[in-house]
């Protein structure tokens, strides 16, 4: 099911959203106007506010004028994290096209983040809902702190599954679990459905981000990604752990060497060939099936129907997409 077929349940609903939205993009400031513009020019898979809206209409049977504020406050908070991460990790290129820190230089990208950051903490005010705004605020807590493990894990082949996963619990998981809490907290869901729509995307979450890591080993000229980035930046994500950990020693402390180095592209193309040899990218592409199942089931309670259906495409789009 592609993304147009999964928004079919919430189209006019979406609509409303896109135009909540692009209002926020609208500015007076010749330099913010130029980088909005160039944003929307992007135009991303909007997965996020998609399932908040899926959320919140399957648990109450439609959106309210709360839902939109929240879907546009979590999509600006992912506009403002993406910009963020793009000046920490260096990242020059994001969906094809230069990053905003690659066109307009760190100093401005850094504050163009902060304008969408504000923006979305006004979003989340006007709803006048303390819950989802303690959310909201949690969110940011938890992107900074698994921002912050990551890189004090950079370099450390000694890493573990268990340390990998909790880093992206924090970086990915729970914003996406946020997304389904709140769009359930919109309409005054209860507190079965409203957990049962946490897991829902808190598990969705785990499988789309190690789908992202395992798109940093492939080949697949395609992908609206570089490939490579995160072996370049040390970042040892599940793929590598699982190769380092299933290796022989020899092998294993090659690899380690070549990560206490600095790194060129006969070295990306050996820890590529590496993770590949030892099992790395079938036992993420395991695991991701496995989150993703998961996903799934936490759905099973709600009543069958093209809402459920989207929200089910949606774990299925974020195990098998190539953006």
């Amino acid at each position: 099911m592609s993304l147009d077929e999964i928004k079919y349940p919430i189209e006019a609903e979406f609509e409303l959203f896109e135009a909540n939205f692009r209002n926020v993009f609208r500015s007076e400031n010749v330099l913010l106007k130029q980088i909005n513009d160039y944003l929307l020019e992007q135009d991303g898979k909007k997965l996020r506010p998609i399932i908040v809206l899926l959320a919140a209409k399957l648990c109450c049977g439609a959106c309210s004028s709360v839902t939109m504020d929240v879907a546009v406050a979590l999509e600006l908070l992912h506009t403002a994290s993406l910009i963020h991460d793009d000046v920490v990790d260096s990242t020059l290129q994001r969906r094809g096209r230069p990053s905003i820190n690659a066109q307009w230089g760190n100093k401005i990208a850094v504050l163009a983040g902060d304008f969408f950051l504000s923006n979305s903490l006004f979003f989340a005010a006007r709803t006048k809902n303390q819950k989802i705004m303690t959310l909201l605020s949690q969110i940011g807590i938890n992107l900074s702190e698994g921002e912050l493990f990551q890189l004090s894990k950079e370099n450390h082949a000694d890493i573990t599954e268990t340390e990998y996963l909790n880093i992206i619990r924090k970086k990915t998981a729970l914003l996406f679990a946020s997304c389904a809490t709140m769009g359930a907290l919109s309409v005054g869901a209860d507190e079965h459905k409203t957990m049962k729509m946490s897991l829902f995307g808190e598990y969705l979450g785990t499988s789309f981000q190690i789908r992202d890591d395992i798109f940093d080993y492939s080949e697949d000229k395609n992908i609206g990604k570089p490939t490579g980035n995160d072996i370049r930046e040390r970042k040892i994500t599940l793929p590598l752990i699982f190769a380092l950990k299933n290796s022989d020693e020899k092998s294993k402390m090659e690899i380690v060497n070549i990560l206490n180095n600095k790194l060129d592209n006969n070295d990306v193309k050996k820890i590529v060939e590496f993770t590949r040899k030892n099992g790395g990218i079938e036992y993420a592409a395991d695991k991701m099936l496995i989150y993703k199942q998961k996903a799934i089931e936490e759905l099973a309670d709600f009543e069958n129907g093209e809402l459920k259906n989207s929200l089910i495409a949606c774990a299925e789009f974020a195990a098998q997409r190539n953006f």
